[in-house]
């Protein structure tokens, strides 16, 4: 096998959760760009659905959206049911779902019971619910697929913020007392911290059965935010910039396919050398 067809994806077919999300259309786009099938798991039905036909519309393989929940583990058993269904069998999963929890502002000023001292404990489970118990059950029900069909990828979209802290300076406005300045919340570098914990035990548990598991370490990606924002960021980045919506789209490929057939249990760090500092 050449270089070339390492990367080929004709033929498979990937879940990824999240799927009507930016990020998650673009993880889609990448594995149909290489021939894969994909089923687009989000909550926001509607627009999951609009986001299949538009990629079933511009490449070879087909895309279907679906609904189910992903935080109960008899919805996510009805997603691989519904798969294999529509495509008699399943290869990549995709753990991309996430609340990506931001510091909420209430009559123009920062909500101060997000910040870490009075973060609602409900916001927590919720945050943990999605973004880890769902990843768990996601990769529990498809794992245990691929385990027994003896090939399988898992993917976890983690982030720099699980590997590094926030680092909240960048998100705080003059004239606003300390004590109810904006921050990062809590959850989201639980959860993707988690997540790359939780990629190092799959990878290991399931080693013998041809199961891979790899992590995907982003950055931030520029979206249109204020321009404070963006300057504190990018001062912190080597690269001097945000990713753009298209960059991780090659990484994506390479880990789900036989191109890192030799790759498990790491994580992939492309964060703009963010993390050297």
């Amino acid at each position: 096998m050449n270089v070339h067809e390492k990367f080929d994806l004709t033929g498979k077919t990937a879940v990824i959760t999240g799927g009507a999300g930016l990020l998650g259309k673009k993880h889609a786009e990448a594995l149909m760009e290489y021939g894969a099938n994909c089923v687009l798991v989000d909550i926001a039905y509607d627009a999951a659905v609009t986001a299949a036909e538009e990629l079933t519309r511009r490449f070879e393989g087909k895309a279907i959206a679906c609904g189910y929940s992903i935080t109960k583990k008899d919805s996510v058993e009805m997603i691989l049911a519904s798969t294999i269904k529509n495509f008699n069998s399943v290869h990549i999963l995709i753990n991309n779902a996430a609340n990506n929890p931001k510091y909420e502002k209430v009559a123009g000023r920062a909500d101060a019971s997000k910040r870490f001292e009075t973060y609602p404990v409900e916001d927590w489970q919720e945050d943990i619910d999605v973004g880890l118990k769902g990843a768990f059950l996601c990769a529990q029900v498809f794992g245990t697929y691929f385990a027994k069909q003896r090939q399988g990828v898992i993917l976890n979209i983690a982030s720099d913020l699980g590997i590094i802290a926030p680092d909240q300076r960048i998100y705080q406005k003059d004239g606003i007392p300390k004590e109810e300045q904006p921050t990062k919340p809590v959850t989201y570098s639980i959860v993707k911290s988690g997540l790359i914990g939780l990629t190092k035990y799959l990878a290991t548990y399931w080693a013998d059965r041809q199961v891979r598991c790899n992590a995907l370490v982003p950055g931030g990606v520029y979206t249109g935010q204020e321009e404070e924002f963006v300057s504190k960021l990018t001062n912190l980045i080597p690269l001097g910039r945000m990713a753009s919506e298209d960059e991780y789209k090659a990484a994506v490929v390479f880990l789900c396919s036989e191109a890192s057939s030799y790759m498990t249990g790491t994580s992939l760090i492309m964060e703009g050398g963010r993390t050297c500092w």
